[in-house]
């Protein structure tokens, strides 16, 4: 009998020693506070609770920040989760060390942090900063790199960049996914080029040629679905043309952001043939219809779907809702023919912009085309003494729409297109860019896409009737 009794105080002893180790391993594994930096070292925390406990007291804490401080003798002895106060007002020392760290004149204490671009910087225990070390997309030194070098274009600051990784910048800004190989194989549209004694101007831009009918560059913002921006504005454009101004769309790309779900994300990047496939298949809306909503944050959601249409034979569609917006625009589909590649020798791209409008085309955005302001843009290489994770690029898909060339400091000759971007207006020259033309600069010649809108006469006849009636 008296075995089982000393056996039961044994076992209940072992069960109580484990518990309090469990409570230790807690306590010990939680972060240090005068590791991270003491936050509040003024603030009154053993001294409120009213006074400090003597060895170890797992409920002599005090609400800390989000987390809880001990005003226990053994705080100091095994882990530093001691309230700010404890060595002033328990121990009467000073504390282990508050670091201060100074910015612009002002002091900071251990822990406290600011933003230096697109980098955390946090005041260390010794004093001294400690900032992460991303590549961001705006940096002083790219910028001041271009405009001192003699690379034919100048560089910006642009406030809707600034405080984002270059990481960022290439998730967010772009959002074309290179073609699969099939893709990439498909048969090249043969052009005839112009009968002897006829010329390709030095210079030509579509929106001088036909007035009206080219559209602006709109803003992607952070949703990277260029796929869908330059699918949109080409097919705006051919559709204006080949209307002769009796039709003037600009297409909605939120209704194939939205709606071409098919193996396609959204705002998180697509394929330009998934977007083709959808224009001539479903069809798509105006802007003025189904307006673009950008994402408010990040990772992104594809918004629900507010269009669909259905067959009305022929091939044609009609959409089934109106349009999501208050005002009464009409919600008329529009649809592409299948879209054609063409070669990539340059004189046979610019005979198609000449006789049917834009086209579109993919390119490797490097890390130095965000900064990109004026000029004939070519890739630098003012960032190629820095760690590779500031050198780095992704895919983009733009439309062109003229080109020209322009004389060198050195006398050469330089050829560049002029390209309409999508990130707004107010980014490089008036929302568009010229690149250099000829070279296949950024792989921009080797993937060109043009298209034919589904137009027939009576279309012609109803938006023209439309048109009247509304103005």
């Amino acid at each position: 009998m008296k075995s089982v009794f000393i056996w039961s105080c044994c076992l209940f002893w072992l069960l109580l020693g484990k518990r309090i180790l469990s409570r230790r391993t807690r306590r010990e594994l939680a972060s240090p506070l005068h590791l991270e930096g003491i936050r509040d070292p003024y603030g009154s925390y053993c001294q409120r609770r009213g006074g400090c406990c003597p060895g170890r007291d797992d409920m002599c804490t005090v609400p800390y920040l989000d987390t809880i401080c001990y005003c226990d003798l053994f705080c100091n002895r095994t882990v530093a989760d001691c309230c700010p106060d404890f060595w002033g007002h328990c121990l009467g020392v000073q504390p282990p060390f508050i670091g201060t760290c100074e910015r612009n004149g002002n002091k900071f204490l251990t822990g406290q942090t600011y933003k230096e671009n697109c980098n955390l910087c946090t005041c260390g225990s010794t004093g001294r900063w400690e900032c992460e070390q991303n590549a961001c997309m705006i940096e002083a030194d790219m910028i001041q790199g271009v405009n001192r070098g003699r690379y034919g274009w100048r560089a910006a600051n642009y406030s809707q960049f600034y405080g984002m990784t270059l990481d960022e910048g290439l998730r967010y800004r772009l959002g074309t996914q290179r073609p699969s190989r099939t893709i990439l194989n498909m048969n090249e549209m043969q052009i005839i080029m112009l009968q002897p004694g006829g010329i390709i101007p030095l210079y030509f831009n579509s929106v001088e040629k036909w007035p009206g009918k080219i559209h602006e560059p709109l803003d992607q913002g952070n949703c990277a679905a260029s796929w869908a921006f330059s699918t949109a504005a080409v097919a705006s454009d051919r559709i204006s043309i080949q209307s002769m101004g009796h039709m003037t769309p600009q297409l909605s790309p939120q209704n194939l952001i939205s709606c071409d779900t098919r193996n396609q994300g959204g705002c998180a990047g697509g394929r330009i043939d998934g977007a083709w496939w959808y224009l001539r298949r479903r069809g798509v809306v105006t802007e003025e219809c189904y307006p673009f909503s950008p994402p408010q944050q990040t990772p992104v959601e594809v918004a629900r779907c507010m269009m669909q249409s259905r067959s009305v034979g022929r091939g044609k569609r009609q959409a089934t809702q109106r349009c999501p917006n208050t005002y009464n625009y009409h919600n008329d589909i529009y649809q592409s023919t299948p879209p054609y590649r063409l070669s990539s020798n340059e004189k046979e791209i610019m005979k198609e912009i000449m006789d049917n409008g834009p086209v579109q085309a993919i390119m490797e955005v490097h890390e130095d085309f965000f900064i990109y302001k004026s000029g004939i843009y070519k890739h630098t290489d003012v960032s190629f003494t820095k760690p590779p994770h500031y050198r780095k690029h992704g895919t983009h898909s733009v439309r062109i729409i003229g080109w020209g060339e322009e004389r060198k400091v050195d006398g050469t000759i330089q050829k560049y297109w002029i390209a309409a971007n999508s990130w707004g207006k107010n980014w490089g020259e008036n929302g568009y860019f010229r690149i250099a033309r000829g070279e296949n600069e950024c792989e921009i010649e080797t993937f060109v896409i043009g298209v034919w809108g589904r137009i027939t006469m009576e279309d012609m006849h109803n938006h023209h009737h439309h048109h009247r009636k509304r103005k």
